[in-house]
């Protein structure tokens, strides 16, 4: 390959990285802080993109649309429909526990991607929806687009990261871990363990709705076949698991890390022979296995272990 071409492979290969870690910071606010297993971030990642496309798209007779609103806009409204729908599933199923809350919240991101495929009027059903502009697309174009769109991405990198640490460092993030490491003994000094629960869950979903909407207009064009849990779910959980569950920084690093080895592997799956090809998913799918049983071995918690923030003790007058 030529240096050009290197060169906007990682411009490409940073874009999805991206927006792969503001999936897993969002993930880590609601598993690592507060330690809710969502295994149903694909439906929330549909709705931002779906709630994106739909205001920020072109006018089409074949779904809704047509607002043609301000990307910013677009990506707002994604986050707070992600949140919403986020609110109402917290309602009923925040006060399962781990492994019941995963299979509710699989259940549930079930339901939204048959909503997606059915609701033709809304979302043009399996055909997607096509014509998402991106950010600043009447001045720039060809290379010069993909480059300030990777830019804009982590410039959104850069808010989730700020957000999370705020939280995390606040007393708010402080009672998330008292809850998430004994939820007893928090509830019996007082804390309102459901509204806790509640909180972190919605804001972890809004900011998996930003990703979704930031995919939708990388691509632009969003269809159910974008939803696949093992292109969403299974990737967060693996990159946060990675990278470390309950830091930030480990969250972004798992994404990065895991996004170039899955990167690689197609590479090395399309050397396949063609008796072979059918199940190159599969076989990436065993190596990121693979690697995952390798890092949690050498290390436990991670690449990027978690740290509980450090007490600040004013000075008394």
């Amino acid at each position: 390959m030529e240096l050009p071409g290197i060169a906007f492979y990682l411009v490409a290969f940073l874009t999805m990285g991206g927006i792969y870690a503001i999936l897993c910071l969002a993930l880590n606010m609601q598993w690592g802080f507060g330690g809710l297993f969502n295994a149903g971030i694909a439906g929330f990642y549909a709705v931002g993109a779906y709630t994106g496309a739909i205001l920020t798209s072109a006018r089409s007779t074949a779904h809704l649309g047509g607002f043609d609103l301000p990307i910013v806009v677009g990506l707002i409204c994604a986050g707070l429909a992600s949140g919403i729908v986020g609110w109402a599933i917290a309602r009923i199923c925040v006060r399962l526990k781990a492994d019941y809350l995963a299979m509710a919240s699989i259940g549930i991101a079930e339901i939204i991607r048959l909503a997606i495929i059915n609701e033709e009027w809304l979302t043009n059903g399996s055909l997607g929806i096509s014509r998402i502009p991106r950010p600043l697309e009447a001045f720039y174009s060809g290379r010069a687009a993909e480059v300030v769109f990777v830019v804009f991405v982590w410039l959104v990198v850069l808010v989730t990261f700020l957000v999370a640490r705020r939280l995390q460092q606040s007393p708010w993030g402080r009672v998330m871990r008292a809850i998430r490491d004994n939820e007893e003994a928090a509830a019996s000094i007082g804390k309102d363990v459901q509204r806790f629960r509640t909180e972190t869950f919605v804001v972890g979903s809004i900011f998996m709705g930003v990703a979704g909407a930031l995919s939708a207009h990388y691509f632009k064009f969003f269809s159910p076949d974008a939803t696949e849990p093992l292109l969403i779910t299974f990737l967060a959980w693996v990159m946060l698991i990675a990278g470390g569950s309950g830091n930030n920084i480990g969250a972004i690093a798992g994404a990065l890390a895991i996004w170039a080895i899955w990167s690689l592997t197609e590479v090395v799956t399309q050397q396949l022979p063609p008796d072979w090809a059918t199940r190159s998913s599969y076989i990436r799918m065993l190596l990121i296995g693979l690697l995952l049983q390798f890092v949690l071995q050498r290390f436990r918690s991670g690449l990027f272990p978690e740290k509980s923030p450090k007490l600040r003790i004013g000075r008394e007058n």
